[in-house]
Parts: structure tokens; sequence; C-alpha cells
């Protein structure tokens, strides 16, 4: 290292120490604006990145919604094609849209840790149902993709849904920033949101209709699902009202705010929308009435709900132990009402589609749109009633991996795909930002830029990508990945610790079986275990699959030499 460098490494660390005097420290804020100096810290000593200083960087929206399953987007999902999402449609024509897009773990917490550091995340579940000692939130020392981006000058802010722990929130976005961290939106003890609806002049809401599933004797009332929602005294509850609509409002609040300081004329923006809609419980207000004629209309189950009725809700031959019981916590033993279900999951992405047809709007009518790199997404997908389950859980399946992932690109890099058929991660969100912001952190990352797939349409077809499950309503440490195999199919392949039944699902299908038992996919099956095995193997972040896995799938796997034990002798 020479002298200079040290030097800037030094400078870099006392600046965001506070060790430097005030004039110095905001000299080295200065030099760490976009197009300058190429090696800046998020924190003291901390989160080295480097910056690219030629051009101007563009402004950054990054919108998320919660638990969006494909029936509701996916152009291959034949309910897709009922649902009424103008505004995410005009962002797939005017970006990219991810066709196989992955979360790294269908919860919550564990799949928002991933994408917002870039990594496969320590996280195993949601801190609603975890046991003492079970990690949940992002540890103080973790650095994610937004505060490399206010390091790097970027006016960074966020409106809603947190679920990772609120200490990297506010170093990210700042003490104002108001993320809450729980699984269900705080509609009830918002005191913003409390106060915006009194000055529509709107009380609290309440159920008019509600879903409220069974317990196992089919008859006790057990999980609710939410529904349909007046006021307390009653009268019709207005959209403007539901919370969705209130964090739209906020974060146009938050992007008038920037320009009439003036802070967005010598700044670029992250601006970051959590939506925590179309997840369960619903709360559907007035005026969808019709709407909701039209698709009761239309509506019918998945073969795998009439398959499970046909059973009795027992189940499956090869079904692990984690579906049935999370079929058992559902309790969706009348059709009808999940027929509600997916009526009202609809309607609440139909309500999503319209928040972000506002905030869209909003950045047109600024002149802020075509400069802006905007992503849609969600982080995780949704059953929807498939093997008469709901909502999300610790199990590998098509429909909970799955993901919206939309790229629209500033004018300055234009896309030349619409589609994009390779597989990515959620995982990769967080280096796309960061290389359209210029920035190259020196910190590991299992995610990589999605920015040249934009002009290329293609990525890595055999690149591996893990997904994993925890603890959530039940336990399973589960494994698995995706790959494309000789006959043209894409599949995926689950290994549950915690089960004798692995699980091999066409990943293109509407309604997945598991063909893990079909003599037909034998040599699917064995072309997945094997490329599981050798993937765990290469990474010692996983040895502890990889410890059982090659106990318990030994006769599929290449014979390999070495102590079990993992014992390492001397050399």
């Amino acid at each position: 290292m020479n002298r200079r460098t040290f030097c800037g490494l030094m400078s870099g660390a006392l600046a965001g120490s506070g060790l430097l005097p005030p004039s110095s420290a905001d000299a080295q804020q200065s030099a760490g604006q976009p197009g300058s100096t190429p090696l800046r810290f998020t924190r003291a000593a901390s989160s080295p990145f480097h910056l690219d200083a030629g051009g101007k960087p563009p402004h950054l929206l990054l919108i998320s919604a919660d638990m969006v399953g494909p029936d509701m987007y996916h152009p291959a999902r034949p309910l897709s094609q009922q649902v009424r999402i103008p505004n995410i449609r005009s962002l797939m024509e005017d970006g990219t849209f991810f066709e196989n897009a992955f979360c790294t773990v269908p919860l919550c917490a564990p799949s928002r840790a991933s994408y917002l550091t870039g990594r496969y995340s320590y996280i195993q579940g949601n801190g609603e149902r975890a046991p003492q000692g079970l990690q949940t939130e992002l540890r103080s020392d973790d650095t994610i993709f937004p505060e490399y981006l206010k390091a790097a000058g970027y006016l960074t802010r966020q409106v809603g849904k947190c679920h990772v722990g609120t200490k990297k929130f506010l170093d990210a976005f700042g003490e104002n920033d108001q993320p809450w961290d729980r699984w269900s939106p705080p509609v009830f003890d918002d005191d913003d949101f409390l106060a915006y609806q009194r000055r529509l002049e709107v009380k609290p809401q309440q159920y008019a209709r509600e879903i409220v599933f069974k317990q196992q004797d089919r008859k006790t009332p057990g999980n609710s699902a939410g529904g349909w929602i007046v006021q307390e005294d009653g009268k019709p509850f207005p959209k403007e009202a539901q919370y969705s609509y209130y964090l739209g409002q906020k974060i146009i609040g938050t992007l008038e705010g920037l320009i009439a300081d003036g802070s967005l004329a010598r700044h670029p923006s992250y601006l970051q929308l959590d939506i925590f809609d179309p997840h369960q419980p619903f709360s559907i207000p007035a005026g969808y009435e019709d709407r909701e004629r039209e698709l009761r209309a239309i509506m019918t189950l998945p073969e795998s709900y009439h398959a499970a009725q046909q059973r009795d809700f027992e189940p499956a031959g090869n079904e692990p132990e984690i579906v049935d019981l999370y079929r058992k916590y559902w309790g969706i033993y009348d059709p009808h009402q999940l027929i509600d279900y997916r009526v009202a999951n609809v309607l609440q992405m139909e309500i999503v589609d319209e928040v972000i047809g506002q905030v869209l709007a909003k950045y047109k009518e600024l002149g802020l749109y075509d400069n802006t790199l905007i992503a849609f997404i969600s982080d995780h997908g949704e059953m929807n009633g498939r093997r008469a389950m709901v909502d999300k859980g610790v199990y590998i399946y098509p429909d909970v991996l799955r993901v919206p992932m939309i790229l629209k690109p500033p004018r300055t890099a234009p896309r030349e795909h619409k589609r994009v058929e390779t597989p990515v991660s959620l995982m990769d969100i967080s280096q796309t930002f960061l290389d359209a912001g210029g920035i190259k952190a020196e910190a590991h990352f299992d995610g990589i830029s999605l920015l040249p797939h934009l002009r290329s349409g293609a990525g890595d077809e055999d690149r591996t990508l893990f997904f994993f499950g925890g603890w959530h309503v039940g336990v399973n440490f589960a494994c698995g990945t995706q790959h494309r195999y000789d006959d043209g199919r894409r599949y995926l392949y689950s290994y549950n610790a915690s089960s004798p039944k692995d699980e091999l699902y066409d990943l293109e299908s509407d309604d997945a079986v598991n063909l893990i038992d079909n003599p037909k996919y034998a040599e699917v099956r064995r072309h997945m275990i094997q490329r599981l095995g050798a993937a765990l193997e290469a990474d010692p972040r996983w040895i502890g699959f990889w410890a059982e896995f090659r106990i318990a799938r030994f006769k599929d796997l290449p014979t390999a030499g070495g102590d079990m034990q993992l014992f390492t002798k001397p050399a």
C-alpha cells in the first residue's frame, strides 16, 4: 500500500468516525459525492467501496409489495390474465421483466435480509415465532445496500415495512425513518396513519366480512385472513384511507419535500416504498363491489385443492410432514372460503397497483421518471390455495419462491430486451442498484448486477441459486436448487432435513405436483441431487447441510473419500 492510498483510507475512516474537525469531515463528505473520489466507507473503517468518477448518477426507486404470488402477475399463469394491474404492466413495458426471479427463503425477514445485504442470510425465521437464541434481525455490523448509496451522496428515504430490525434502517435512512418491524401492518397503532385518517374524517377500520378458517375439528374458528372493511361506525371505508394508499401518499410527500427544500437539485435520490399488501389479513375498502362480482363469476380453485378435498385433507403419499402441518394450520376445509380468499387476494393486488400508479405518475409529473432506475419486487410468493394452503412457509415450492421482478432503467442506460428468462435472485437487487450508482463495494456478495441482462437479454443459465427453509409455523431446515434439464424444462429440487421425503417440481407448471417418485423423472431426480450436492460441498457456508446430505443421499452422489467427521489432519 502506497502513502497516498494509506492516507485516503485513514482520512475516510476518521471522517466517518467524527474524529476530524468539522471542516475536514465536511470536505470528506463532499468528496464522497457520486462522480468524485473512488474510495469511501459507509462508516468508520467499515464497508469500503470504490466510486465511479464519471457520469451523473440516476435517481433510484425500489417498490416492494409483500407476498405476491405468480397468479397475480406472471404471464404464464391463467389467473394473471384476469388481474387488473395496468401500472405494473406499464412498468414491464418500459422496462424488463425477469420471468424466473426467486427469493432465497420464502419468509419475510430472511428474504428481506438477503436482498438488502446481497447475500444469503443467516436469519432463518421471523421474529414473531422464533425461539430464544434464533437470529431474526440483521446485526449492527451488517451493511445494507442503501447505506452504500447514502455514503456515496444519495438522499435515502424509506416508507413502510422493515422486518429485519430497525437499527439498519436508521443507519441507512436516518433517524427520522419510521420503519415498522413486524409481519402485520400497524393499522391501529401507527400514530401518523391514525392522524392521516382523522384528517380525512375517517374512523378506524373493522371487518364487515371476515375470512376465518377452521381448526382441525372443522368447527372452532381458526386463523383470520382479513376481508372487507368498514369504519367502526359502520359507514363505508374509503380507499383513500386504506393503509397502502397512506404509504403511497407518504412517499409522494417525501419526494415533494426533497424538491421543495432544493435537495433534489443537488443530490441524486434513493427512495424505498415497502407496501404490506397484498399480504393477508386483507383490508378491502368500499368501491370494489362491482369488481368483486366480476371476479367471483370467473374464479376457480386449483386442482391440488380438489385433490386434497378428495383425500379428506389427509396428506398425500409423497408429501413431507411440513406440508400437512401447514394445511392443518390454515384449515381451509370450506371451498367457498378459498374462493373468498382468492378474490380478496386479487382485489388487494389491484389496490397495490393503483398505489404504484400514483407514485409513478408523480415521478412523471416532476420530470424524474426517465432518469430513474425503478424496480418492483416482492419478498416472497404465495400458495393462493394450492395444496389447500395459502400464505407461505418453510417449505420449498415454486409458488412461494417465485417473485415479481421488473427493472425500468434510466434513459441513459436503455434496455434492449423486455423479458429475461435466465434465473435471477432477489439478492441481485443490491448489486444492480449499487452498479447503477457507480458503486463497487469490496465486500463479498452472492448477488450480481442485472444491468448487463437488460442489454444482453440473458445471463448464466448454470448459475447456482440456493433456496432454504427454517423456522416459522413449523421447523423445516430444507435446502434446494433449480436448474434447466436436458429436456428443456426447469426443475426445482428440495431436500428436507426434517423429513425422509424429497421434492421435485416442474417450475413451469401452474399447479406443481411432487415428481420425486415418478419413474419418468428418475434421471432428473438424480441430476438435481448431484447438482445440489456439488454446490453444497463447494461452499463451506453450507457444511451443515452437506454433512447430512452426503449421508442421506449417498446412493445418488458420486462416492467421495474422506473423514466424514470433518477432522482436519496436519499437512
